[in-house]
């Protein structure tokens, strides 16, 4: 008997920043994640930054009144951050690294040297009923500091595999998968899947949810964001058959 299919979170942020790029309202984030909901996404990703670059307080608050499924908020660890979230209430927080140079995440929390301020904002969440992940690198010594902080999931970064694309790297991410799940985590996968890359991925088995961003914003350039998310889902669906 297999193991169920991964759940899928669309990550609307380049909705924001090709709406940053000019200042305006428009194209709406709100908007986009609506429509990959009609479509099918499980639940919906939005990255919260500290310099606001893409996704903006507003568009949180909006989204949250209008969403249909589950917010997955990602946020740095810093107390402001989190204040905003128990102020705001998604279902769950992804508590991720920060650098202001980066264009994007460009790897895991260290949670091993950060373990004492991220198990205080674990804790923090947690008591106002917000589920909490850590998004970390596929390593045994950081699942292990994982289990320490009281968050009950993880992400595993997927940038090696992405970048890559080598059963070795594959590997990792099975083994981490295997490793997290023994420990009784609750285990994601995301960063740099997209339509080539991503059925591997889906089936692994012991992975929860997919984490899928800016390949599917990417396509819905052409195709539209409902086309884009069911096209991703389709792959999703037909990983395992093909394992």
């Amino acid at each position: 008997m297999q193991n169920p299919l991964p759940l899928l979170g669309v990550n609307i942020d380049h909705v924001a920043t090709l709406r940053q790029a000019r200042q305006i309202n428009y194209p709406d984030p709100i908007h986009a994640a609506l429509q990959a909901e009609l479509a099918g996404a499980d639940f919906i990703t939005l990255h919260l930054r500290e310099d606001r670059r893409h996704i903006q307080d507003n568009d949180v608050i909006q989204l949250k009144q209008l969403m249909q499924t589950k917010m997955n908020l990602e946020l740095s660890t810093q107390q402001i951050m989190i204040d905003f979230a128990k102020k705001i209430q998604p279902y769950n927080v992804c508590l991720v690294p920060e650098n202001r140079q980066e264009i994007t995440t460009e790897g895991g929390l260290d949670v091993i040297r950060g373990i004492k301020q991220i198990t205080n904002m674990c804790s923090q969440l947690l008591n106002y009923g917000i589920n909490v992940s850590l998004f970390i690198d596929p390593d045994t010594k950081q699942i292990d500091a994982a289990c320490e902080t009281g968050a009950k999931a993880i992400e595993l970064h997927s940038g090696e595999w992405a970048n890559n694309n080598t059963q070795d790297e594959l590997a990792i991410l099975k083994d981490a998968t295997a490793y997290a799940n023994s420990k009784g985590l609750i285990v994601n996968i995301g960063h740099g899947l997209n339509y080539h890359n991503v059925k591997p991925v889906a089936a692994i088995d012991g992975i929860t949810e997919l984490n899928i961003g800016h390949a599917i914003i990417a396509r819905a350039v052409f195709t539209g964001i409902q086309r884009a998310v069911s096209d991703m889902i389709q792959l999703i669906q037909t990983s395992k058959s093909t394992k």
